[in-house]
């Protein structure tokens, strides 16, 4: 299935340089899906996710792929520290530890990422969330909703040998 995806660019990321896309980090939204977009929509926020994506599996796109929006702050994934210029940001409106994430949701970021994986070479070790990348600071996605993500990843993009 192939889910609605409407544009709402938010003016929340870097001029350049381009974006290297090795992998993503998941966040969830704590607000509502149109408050989110109304949020990201404001300079002032400061923040924005590449993409949104509403408990119907309906997607925001808030910043090209090919630009680094502002949804990590400070972190670290695989020795790395500044995930926005290497992680793609994709959030899931809501707040997991309040209500697990839907069907739709999990099913809607398999489609998002399917035309992505083999482009950009992702692996399931390219894969977190904001939770791993800055702990003690963020405490998104709920554990267990990240491993309804992850085991979801898993067997729609088998490992390759």
């Amino acid at each position: 299935m192939s889910y609605l995806e409407r544009l709402h660019p938010s003016p929340n990321f870097s001029p350049g340089p381009v974006h290297e896309r090795l992998g993503v980090c998941f966040h969830h939204s704590v607000m509502d899906f149109e408050s989110t977009i109304a949020h990201m929509l404001r300079k002032e926020s400061q923040v924005s996710y590449h993409v949104l994506i509403a408990p119907d599996g309906t997607r925001a796109r808030l910043v090209d792929d090919n630009r680094i929006a502002w949804h990590a702050g400070v972190s670290n994934f695989h020795g790395r520290t500044s995930c926005n210029d290497f992680l793609l940001g994709v959030s899931f409106a809501g707040d997991t530890y309040a209500a697990p994430l839907t069907k739709d949701q999990i099913a809607s970021a398999l489609d998002w990422l399917a035309p992505r994986w083999l482009r950009h070479g992702w692996t399931h070790a390219t894969m977190t969330d904001h939770r791993q990348i800055a702990p003690g600071r963020k405490d998104d996605l709920a554990p267990g909703e990240w491993r309804r993500l992850i085991t979801a990843i898993t067997e729609r993009f088998p490992a390759v040998i």
